[in-house]
């Protein structure tokens, strides 16, 4: 794939950062070129819904970034008008691709612990002061708040281990006293045998566990988030330099723990992140006509989950999964 055009409507980063792409300051400019096939719409949450929709309208393949849409009867707008045209259209889920999820993957997959009867997955982060202009820190604006920002990633992770929950319970709140939107949160999946914890909090300055899973034939315990997080936050990017054999591989120290019913106790190598392989995916499902990874009718099905959590914290009760979202 190539980076053809980058469209940035004011500043000049973008000329800095990448000085043989050409850079468009109206969507129109940038879908003036032919040549492009697929874009990827990475704007505040409140556009995703007209850019993606004037690109389809142009005939170009989408990649909208997480959350899908702010309603679901946009999300299912955009669904149903790219099947119409015959086009694809995705949202960016680039956690499916941490080691440590492709890991609880397979441990799930194979059967491993068992039964499962608990997971929890976390992202907890220490910042003590919201961040100036932040507008996905903002009340009024659409799609606001951690639920909307990161709530996306943990329960889609936990739609691809269980599937569809049968009920859904959830609270999102603020931690900080200066905050404007939900900047932590707790969300329960009830499975009629598992129950999948999700939590996000803006104050844990020592993290709980990033995944803990609890099984019949034993349990799995990994601390830390994803080294390609940190890579990137560094500069590091897959430009053909820092992208080498070592790139999303944890050392031991930081590689889960599983501990057997039988007594055992080790670690298990984490395998290793990609997260090319979302436009891997993306390439040879335009080219080859593969099948996607994340399905418009995954990237529904997220949605519903955002907006059902959304609906019990504000009601505060536990909604079922076949409840309307409003």
């Amino acid at each position: 794939m190539e980076l053809a055009c980058i469209l940035e409507r004011h500043t000049n980063n973008a000329a800095a950062r990448y000085p043989k792409v050409r850079v468009a300051r109206t969507l129109d400019e940038m879908l003036s070129d032919k040549s492009i096939s697929l874009i990827a719409v990475a704007t505040p949450n409140d556009s995703h819904f007209s850019y993606a929709k004037a690109c389809l309208e142009a005939g170009r393949h989408v990649v909208v970034d997480k959350p899908f849409t702010p309603t679901m009867a946009e999300a299912e707008e955009l669904v149903q008008f790219a099947s119409k045209k015959g086009l694809l259209l995705t949202v960016y889920q680039d956690r499916r691709w941490d080691g440590a999820f492709l890991t609880v993957k397979q441990l799930v997959s194979s059967g491993t612990l068992g039964q499962v009867v608990e997971y929890e997955a976390r992202f907890d982060r220490f910042r003590l002061d919201p961040k100036p202009n932040a507008w996905r820190e903002k009340a009024e604006f659409p799609a606001a708040g951690v639920l909307w920002d990161l709530g996306p990633h943990l329960l889609d992770g936990a739609l691809v281990l269980f599937g569809e929950p049968k009920a859904v319970w959830a609270d999102a709140f603020c931690q900080r006293s200066t905050s404007e939107a939900d900047d932590a949160f707790d969300v329960c999946f009830e499975y009629p045998q598992t129950r999948a914890m999700l939590r996000a909090r803006i104050i844990a300055y020592a993290p709980g566990p990033h995944l803990l899973i609890h099984g019949t034939g034993g349990s799995f315990l990994k601390y830390g988030m994803d080294p390609q997080e940190e890579m990137l936050r560094k500069g590091k990017v897959p430009d053909g330099t820092d992208w080498g054999p070592d790139w999303g591989r944890e050392p031991e120290a930081r590689c889960g723990t599983i501990s057997r019913s039988n007594g055992e106790t080790y670690k298990i190598p984490t395998l290793a992140g990609d997260y090319r392989g979302f436009y891997a995916n993306v390439r040879d499902a335009i080219e080859k006509g593969a099948e996607l990874d994340v399905t418009p009718e995954q990237a529904l099905r997220t949605m519903r989950a955002v907006l059902l959590a959304h609906k019990s914290s504000r009601e505060r009760r536990t909604v079922r999964w076949e409840e309307a979202v409003g």
